[in-house]
């Protein structure tokens, strides 16, 4: 049982610091039905290689498990133990617990540092194929290969058996990558190896909670990781709390900085000027990306140029709210038809947002971290595509003309940065240039002669 984590970002060997293992030595732990091993088959500057070979000890591990299963020879002769399954898992926990926790107190700044990773797995059991596998690790950010292996390579007729070689890499957290590997092993699985009770919707909640409960396939994740109807629904419910919570501390920091920017009205001027925009592109079909309550949405369905709208938000509770907004559910069925909303996250590639001639964004990414800005080009832009992005962002140089905001402070406590007008003009041409894109710069709201307006507006056209 193998699993192979590869990190491509010079210096590769960092990879040892994150790990809390030594690229020179193996470690070895118990994990109860075995023994795991950690060991580095290649460390260089440029590529280092972290492998985790489990072995497995099948006598003991069926004799352990004689009183949750009948008797027989099955447990002596299966191979299963020798696939990536929850057994995987647990060695990944037992042997980089502190990885997953976030830490790392040699050089703490390389925890959240995304590094281009590949994972590769040679045997991994998929139930229900590769749909499924790229089902849940494509909206995550990765590009995945699958190769289906032989049922008996003496007898092809025979057809493929429900094991793949599967080969991922994308750019992301290492312990996030840890994160994934954990929860969704046994969901390709749809099984596990030990007795399951409440106690795994904790781990489920504490491993992924925070991107659990955006990943388009939650339903699927929540019921194949628990397995019981019980306690999956129960997952589903304190997921969505963890939703709730969230939204109340936005809705409060959105309270705040529209209170900053009120004086002007420029949350009013902000949708004037989009939809100004969608409306001189043509309209036609568009999908708002990050449309919390709907205030966009509403002067959207509005447009006669605009013949369906989609909105995607992360927060069920402002997509409720965006729902008695647009008072959908007394909307007329033909009406109905031209407005959906969806649950979604802006850093995960999503096949409902692909098609669209324009996607707007507003005031969106300055709420993303910086290093997953990447991962959001790369799912609007490269994967939903669009024919055009109108997307607006904070001008950080005019808050010192806020009276309540000091200059070095930001506008929303949710904000993980605020960009000046050079810094956006930079990360608007990196974009075009990399997904094909020409873009116009333009600004919202009074215009100062030092410090220019207080939104900055791009458009996007491909």
């Amino acid at each position: 049982m193998l699993v192979s984590l590869t990190s491509t970002t010079p210096d590769a060997r960092d990879l040892g610091f994150l790990l809390h293992k030594h690229p020179d030595r193996v470690r070895s732990v118990d994990v109860g039905f075995g023994h795991a091993h950690v060991f580095y088959p290649e460390a260089t500057p440029h590529r280092c290689t972290a492998t985790t070979f489990v072995e497995v000890d099948p006598v003991g591990l069926a004799q352990s498990q004689r009183r949750h299963r009948p008797g027989g020879l099955e447990p002596y002769v299966n191979d299963r133990p020798y696939a990536a399954s929850s057994m995987l898992s647990v060695a990944l926990a037992r042997l980089f617990r502190t990885a997953m926790s976030g830490t790392c107190d040699a050089r703490p700044e390389l925890v959240e540092q995304s590094l281009d990773l590949e994972v590769e797995l040679p045997v991994v059991p998929v139930r229900g194929g590769s749909d499924v596998l790229r089902r849940l690790f494509e909206p995550l950010g990765y590009e995945v290969e699958a190769r289906p292996i032989a049922l008996d390579t003496h007898f092809p007729s025979w057809g493929d058996s429900p094991y793949f070689a599967v080969r991922m890499s994308g750019r992301l957290t290492v312990r996030r990558v840890l994160e994934h590997l954990y929860v969704l092993l046994p969901v390709l699985d749809d099984r596990k190896h030990y007795w399951i009770g409440e106690d795994e919707i904790d781990k489920l909640l504490r491993r992924g909670g925070d991107w659990v409960k955006s990943h388009p396939e939650t339903r699927m994740i929540s019921r194949r990781y628990l397995r019981f109807g019980g306690y999956a629904r129960e997952a589903l419910l304190r997921l969505a709390e963890v939703g709730e919570d969230c939204d109340a501390v936005s809705e409060h920091q959105e309270g705040r900085e529209q209170a900053i920017e009120r004086p002007l009205k420029l949350s009013e001027q902000r949708l004037e000027a989009v939809a100004g925009a969608v409306r001189a592109l043509g309209g036609g079909r568009v999908v708002d990306l990050g449309c919390g309550e709907g205030r966009l949405l509403e002067r959207l369905v509005a447009e006669p140029a605009v013949t369906e709208v989609l909105g995607i938000d992360v927060s069920i509770g402002a997509l409720q709210r965006a729902q008695r907004r647009l008072g959908l559910d007394e909307l007329s069925e033909r009406r109905r038809e031209r407005i959906w909303l969806r649950q979604g996250a802006l850093t995960y590639t999503d096949q409902r947002a692909r098609g669209f001639d324009i996607a707007t964004m507003v005031e969106v990414i300055e709420h993303v971290d910086v290093e997953r800005l990447d991962v959001l080009a790369e799912v609007v832009f490269g994967d939903a595509a669009p024919g055009a992005v109108v997307l607006t962002t904070p001008n950080r140089e005019y808050n010192t003309k806020f009276e309540h905001l000091s200059p070095a402070g930001l506008r929303h406590g949710d904000h993980r940065f605020e960009w000046t007008r050079d810094e956006f003009a930079a990360w608007a041409r990196s974009v075009s240039d990399r997904f094909g894109y020409r873009f116009e710069l333009s600004g919202i709201g009074p215009l100062n002669p030092d410090c220019g307006s207080p939104t900055q507006m791009a458009i996007f056209r491909r």
